[in-house]
């Protein structure tokens, strides 16, 4: 059972430096609001204290402040209070992804070093920001799976070719099969896209592991990961660096790259409308489906039914 921090603050109307310096606290702590001058925090012994200093100074600054340990909030389910923290991480979360797509947006455009430089300046900035709002994410968030691929997809793009790859040439699909391929966890549309596609065009009898950088098979081939061949080059996201890697020529192909890279992306390159519904059936997926091969095996079915739209779709 969750217990929580309860604290209910009267501040004084003068000065107003009190109100702002309070909340930027509350806010950096992670409080939410129940009501006016009511805020909660779940209970764990850092958050405890933190609540306590807090309380010393606004009662320093003649303010008052009451804390409170409780089992349960009588006219709210956990789940409700649950989702009040999900909400106040959730826009704080889409704030954060506005500021990657841009910088998304900027690097297209960088073009000498000082726009490059700028580009992980912000990058940097940005990073810190997401580590505060997810050392404050107590429940994990919806947006925060995804701003993290919008920043590793951003990692990736900004990480140059594994040494000694190729750099255009196309590779025969037989020389790929009978291996293992390794990404990283919670795979989202362009690691499940990628998977399907080498599952259906490469080797049919691939094997898929999934496991942080560190830790990944020497005897497997990575792909969707930071400095992997088969991964984000230039423009392309990983599904369209397989494509074209392995010369493989089918249209439909092509049509369902472009939703990838959409959902993926979303850099406004290829205006599809498929892109927000796939994208919403895939997080449904990951959210209902903890194992990640479980969640591999819906994802090559939903891609199975793609590809098969877009035939009907073009008869």
């Amino acid at each position: 059972m969750t217990q929580w921090l309860v604290l209910l603050v009267a501040l004084p109307p003068h000065p107003s430096s009190v109100r702002v310096r309070v909340w930027r606290k509350l806010r950096a702590l992670g409080a939410v609001a129940l009501k006016k001058a009511v805020y909660i925090l779940p209970f764990t012994a850092e958050n405890l204290e933190q609540f306590q200093w807090l309380t010393q100074e606004i009662q320093k600054a003649r303010g008052e402040a009451t804390l409170l340990k409780v089992d349960q909030i009588e006219n709210m389910t956990r789940a409700d209070v649950v989702r009040r923290f999900q909400e106040a991480r959730e826009q704080e979360y889409q704030a954060l992804a506005a500021g990657y797509r841009k910088v998304a947006q900027r690097l297209e455009r960088a073009t000498s070093g000082r726009g490059r430089a700028a580009v992980l300046t912000e990058l940097a900035r940005l990073a810190r920001e997401l580590e505060r709002v997810r050392e404050t994410d107590f429940f994990d968030a919806p947006g925060g799976e995804e701003l993290r691929r919008l920043r590793d997809t951003l990692e990736m793009r900004l990480e140059p070719r594994a040494a000694g790859a190729p750099a255009s040439a196309d590779l025969v699909p037989a020389a790929l099969r009978g291996r293992r391929w390794v990404t990283r966890p919670r795979p989202h549309v362009d690691r499940l896209g990628s998977a399907w596609l080498i599952k259906r065009f490469i080797d049919p009898d691939a094997e898929f592991v999934f496991a942080r950088p560190d830790e990944f098979p020497p005897d497997a081939i990575p792909f969707d990961a930071l400095g992997a061949e088969f991964g984000h080059q230039g423009e392309d996201c990983t599904f369209e660096t397989l494509i074209k890697r392995c010369g493989l020529r089918d249209e439909r192909l092509r049509e369902l790259a472009e939703i990838v890279h959409e959902v993926d992306l979303r850099d406004d390159k290829y205006r599809r409308a498929e892109a927000r519904g796939i994208d919403l059936a895939i997080r449904g997926l990951l959210a209902a489906l903890k194992d990640d091969h479980e969640a591999l095996a819906h994802g090559l079915t939903l891609f199975d039914g793609l590809y098969a739209a877009v035939r009907a779709g073009r008869r």
